[in-house]
């Protein structure tokens, strides 16, 4: 409540700094491993080498968003955990993550020696690179699955309170690199091995200090039970940590085909095979860095978007988008400006080997880089979008640069040979940023009209009751399972809880009813996993279970619907039932209460019960309606009454 208010009241600038710059720093942390490796590999063995470690660089973006699928989605599922006071499973969470990350990088591993060097040839490599990329990618595999691991647990370290001690690891890690990279290349004369074996110590030593970290954790203790795999707890994690996965198999995709086109056109031009393929390394290096700064600006700012947002305070998340856009806007100007001003000096950082070389990365990187305003505007805009819980937006429009940027790296080369693999890049991003542009402005005119709510968090009356049994309702539209349970009500003399429990919910998170109400209509039928795995959603989830919690603590009642059920499952005295009835009983009882015709009717019907089945399924990791998850099941065609009364008729002869 304290945290609430706090994101809901402190100044956005103030707030802001405080959650983006740790959060850059991570990012960019994250991703000097491979930046410093191209710097001393592109000096100490020339530009191929920077090409072979290119080549090898989608692999290492797999074995990344393996990590982050399980890691990211370990830390949502812990945190979602904790904010409901549901500590017992943490650990099998937490083990099974780990596990699964584990896994994901033998899986690598064995891919990647089982198919060698003709894997290598696949994704890029040329005759004059191959070797190179056959000794870098052959030390680097080796320690994919606690490379893996350690990445994993650094995002759970994070989400357990101690983002600091996070970071501190893969500094460690990070400097070590940096100072092993010269040693190895240039003093050992190992040249891009060296490299290699630098880096993967550096990994080893950050994986060895997150694992440290778990004799301290403050949520959960380890044990070999914990290892045990739990299918039900690997589905919510992976769920929960799909997006960043996907985000990075877009990568994936754009690297392993430009790698290709950049081979196949370059061999067609004066520059050969690997002197495009090396400078669009380096350019990339430079852009990744630029993107994290901006993509660390709006992560840091998802947690109080989302807040805001979720608490009606429209004005502010209005003032929050401006100060992101204008960071981002700030950063990106400033480093255009350089790239497009002293490209030399960034290239040379990175080797220049030959003029050749030289005058083709120099050209390539103002090309390329034009635009990148635009790239991280868009990227921002999409991240955005995510936080205030507009999954069905935000995803497409994630990937909206990539797929256009494919497209034209296709079309582009045909006419300008492989400088149009560079064009492409600022003309999808032309495009895309049209697109954003347009879904932004009106989001912005959606927030303007919209009230921010005053005196909404008025008291909801909460009844005291004699003890007794807890009917927890679970319905399918159209059963009238509403009706029903306030008749039941009635019948045993018990309050019955609806929308009270939003109410309560909204008072004690601060986020609005009316948002607290929508997170499990069916206007978010549409990609409903991703939806209800954004940071918001699950904060109003949270909420509205620790709502139902509090209810039932009152004494005996009846509560209708928000997976009361699986919320209360370790409460005793709880008698659940599920109300059903024939498709034609259900679609002629909304008629009849909406005034729908019939095939709007039948419409309404499956969009609602896709929602609910995908909100409980998305909390609990079961099946909404399967008849073993409860203890009394109707078919409310019977009748109304009739219904109402088999139930009471069932608790009087409990």
């Amino acid at each position: 409540m304290q945290e609430s208010n706090y994101l809901g009241t402190e100044r956005p600038g103030k707030l802001l700094r405080q959650f983006a710059i740790p959060c850059i720093f991570s990012l960019i942390i994250s991703c000097l491993y491979n930046i410093v490796d191209q710097i001393f590999v592109g000096n100490g063995v020339g530009y191929l080498g920077n090409a072979a470690t290119g080549v090898i660089f989608p692999i290492t973006v797999i074995g990344w968003g393996a990590s982050l699928l399980f890691g990211d989605g370990a830390a949502a599922s812990l945190s979602v955990s904790l904010g409901r006071n549901e500590t017992k499973n943490i650990h099998r969470s937490v083990g099974n993550s780990v596990l699964g990350s584990f896994l994901s990088g033998v899986v690598i591993i064995v891919i990647c020696y089982l198919f060698g060097d003709s894997l290598l040839l696949l994704i890029g490599a040329t005759d004059a690179n191959l070797a190179l990329a056959h000794d870098y990618g052959f030390i680097i595999y080796a320690m994919m699955p606690l490379a893996l691991v350690q990445n994993t647990l650094a995002s759970i370290i994070r989400a357990d309170g101690s983002p600091r001690y996070a970071m501190g690891a893969m500094l460690v890690g990070a400097v070590l690199n940096i100072i092993g990279d010269p040693v190895a290349i240039f003093v050992l004369d190992l040249g891009i091995k060296g490299a290699a074996y630098a880096t993967i110590i550096g990994q080893f030593v950050s994986f060895l200090i997150c694992v440290a970290y778990l004799r301290k954790s403050k949520s959960f203790r380890l044990s070999l039970a914990s290892f045990w795999p739990d299918f039900t707890q690997l589905k919510r994690v992976m769920a929960l940590g799909t997006s960043s996965f996907l985000t990075q198999l877009s990568i994936v995709i754009i690297t392993v085909i430009n790698n290709i086109l950049l081979v196949s056109y370059g061999a067609q031009s004066v520059y050969g095979e690997d002197i495009p393929l090396a400078a669009f390394v380096v350019i990339m290096k430079l852009f990744q860095i630029v993107l994290n700064i901006a993509i660390g600006i709006a992560a840091g700012a998802q947690p109080i978007v989302g807040y805001n947002y979720g608490a009606g305070n429209y004005d502010r998340v209005k003032t929050l988008l401006k100060l992101i856009l204008k960071w981002t806007a700030i950063v990106c100007v400033i480093c255009t400006v350089f790239f497009e001003a002293i490209p030399l000096v960034f290239i040379r950082m990175f080797g220049a080997d030959g003029e050749l070389y030289t005058q083709f990365a120099v050209q390539c990187l103002r090309i390329y880089l034009a635009l990148i305003l635009f790239t991280c505007l868009q990227k921002v805009c999409a991240i955005f979008l995510q936080s205030i819980g507009h999954a069905k937006t935000a995803a497409p429009l994630s990937v909206l640069r990539d797929l256009f940027l494919i497209i034209f790296s296709l079309i582009l080369p045909r006419k300008v040979g492989v400088t149009g693999i560079f064009w492409a890049a600022p003309t999808a991003d032309l495009i895309a940023i049209g697109i954003t542009a347009a879904v932004m402005v009106r989001l912005w005119k959606q927030l303007g009209t919209q009230e921010t709510p005053s005196g909404e968090a008025d008291a909801p009356i909460l009844q005291p009751s004699k003890p007794g049994i807890i009917l927890t309702i679970s319905r399918e539209h159209g059963s009238a399972g509403k009706r029903i349970g306030q008749m039941v009500a009635e019948k045993m003399g018990v309050p019955c809880y609806y929308k009270e429990m939003i109410a309560l919910a909204a008072k004690e998170s601060g986020l609005s009813k009316g948002f607290i109400s929508s997170i499990d209509s069916d206007e978010n039928a549409v990609m409903k996993e991703l939806y209800l795995s954004t940071n918001v959603i699950q904060q109003a989830i949270t909420a509205q279970d620790q709502a139902i919690k509090q209810i039932a603590s009152m004494g005996a009642c009846v509560i209708i619907g928000r997976a009361a059920d699986y919320v209360l499952r370790n409460h005793k005295n709880v008698v659940r039932v599920f109300i059903y009835a024939p498709e034609e009983y259900r679609i002629n009882k909304v008629m009849e209460m909406y005034g729908d015709t019939r095939e709007e009717g039948k419409r309404s019907i499956a969009r609602s019960d896709s929602a609910r089945s995908a909100y409980y399924k998305s909390i609990s990791g079961r099946a909404w309606g399967d008849p073993h998850e409860y203890d009394l099941c109707v078919n409310s065609s019977i009748g109304i009454d009739a219904t109402a009364n088999l139930i009471c008729d069932y608790f009087n002869g409990m």
